[in-house]
């Protein structure tokens, strides 16, 4: 995996799992101190990195942070791909959930039928693409076209 890629993955796991009320203060301060780092170091991404921790799960916004970033020299500094992969291991060793990748979750419903078609999951730890749990249908239901691409592991 590119040097960026990981780096915009750390975000995207950092802010899903330390945004939490309920984190790890590891998990927060690692978190706190990439986005630190990135801040002081290329002031250009601030934005898109306060856009990211909205949705972190935003492709889009994945890009933007991704493309701010390939506009520095974030790609090639040691010590911000040190901060970066500390982030993956440290939400690893404290909320391994927060790195799985869903495409649909389902949750405490009841109706007449379901219909789900042309879901794409992709992410860089483990990847589901449709997730249900406890639901109640009358009819039918169908699932189709459901495509799902796990990534690399990020410690590359």
């Amino acid at each position: 995996m590119d040097p960026l890629t990981i780096i915009v993955t750390a975000l995207v796991v950092g802010a899903a799992a330390g945004l939490k009320p309920t984190a790890e203060q590891a998990v927060k301060d690692a978190y706190a101190g990439l986005k630190a780092l990135i801040l002081r170091k290329y002031a250009q991404a601030t934005g898109s990195i306060g856009q990211l921790e909205v949705t972190p799960a935003s492709q889009a916004r994945q890009a933007v942070v991704k493309e701010d970033l390939e506009k520095t020299s974030a790609a090639q500094d040691p010590e911000l791909l040190q901060g970066a992969k500390a982030v993956l291991d440290t939400v690893q060793a404290h909320d391994p959930a927060a790195a799985a990748t869903v495409g649909v979750t389902i949750e405490h419903v009841k109706g007449a039928s379901l219909r789900l078609a042309e879901i794409i999951a992709s992410g860089p730890g483990p990847v589901t693409g449709v997730s249900v749990k406890e639901a109640e249908f009358t009819g039918d239901i169908e699932i189709k076209d459901v495509r799902v691409e796990s990534g690399k592991s990020p410690k590359a």
